[in-house]
């Protein structure tokens, strides 16, 4: 009888394979509520395991808490505004509405629907930035250069996120790397299949090469569900 291949067996078992508690307890989602502006207070910085970029823990007017990721130039005693209307100051970390924020200023965690608590630019050291305002449309640039079109409605904190030289130290040890996969529950190395052993993957063991079909039913067993899966067909397309 086969076995799950060790990516499809992520979640069950041992802890190797489940989320380590208190990875990602903590949110930096806006509140669904995009109408009552608040003023908040920067009371404390903090790194946290679920994220790559420090967040900010914030204290608003009204008492409640909050975490939101911290733009580069933060720092504790600043006052951060959210839901800020149009002609309002532009702060580092401010909250506002994309159709309100000018052209040109750098942009992130941006909603890609309104009131979705942000979706888009939240790793660390990333922007995006605003190309053209046309009608109730607002055009984004993403850090990949690809561009997006979102209703002005969608809201998104100003500045860039902190924490951008993170990835220019070397890992120099694949140690290091395993206890950093570890901490943000992933799943490393991750490998090809045919440089697998033939009792992991059903294309190992073959000396680089698969040694058999890539088609794969739609009902196959786990263990061998790999592959082009249910194609409707493969190889090189004749003219």
């Amino acid at each position: 009888m086969g076995k799950k291949l060790r990516q499809q067996r992520r979640g069950k078992g041992s802890n190797v394979y489940t989320k380590l508690p208190g990875t990602f307890d903590i949110g930096v989602s806006y509140s669904s509520n995009s109408k009552d502006a608040l003023l908040g207070e920067v009371v404390g910085l903090m790194n946290h395991t679920g994220h790559t970029a420090p967040l900010m823990h914030i204290i608003y007017d009204d008492m409640s808490e909050g975490h939101m990721l911290a733009p580069e130039g933060i720092k504790v005693g600043d006052k951060v505004h959210v839901n800020l209307g149009p002609g309002s100051g532009l702060g580092l970390g401010n909250v506002m509405r994309l159709g309100d924020i000018p052209e040109g200023i750098p942009i992130y965690n941006i909603e890609s629907r309104q009131g979705d608590g942000g979706k888009y630019v939240r790793s660390a050291g990333a922007y995006a930035s605003i190309v053209a305002h046309i009608g109730d449309i607002t055009t984004v640039q993403l850090p990949s250069k690809a561009t997006v079109n979102l209703s002005n409605s969608c809201r998104a904190q100003l500045g860039v996120v902190a924490g951008g030289g993170m990835t220019e130290q070397p890992i120099v040890k694949a140690g290091k790397n395993h206890y950093r996969m570890h901490a943000i529950n992933r799943t490393w190395p991750t490998i090809r299949g045919v440089k697998s052993n033939p009792v992991d993957h059903p294309f190992g063991g073959k000396q680089h090469h698969k040694g058999k079909g890539s088609m794969t039913s739609r009902n196959a067993p786990p263990g061998r569900k790999v592959g082009h899966i249910a194609a409707s067909r493969v190889g090189r397309r004749k003219r």
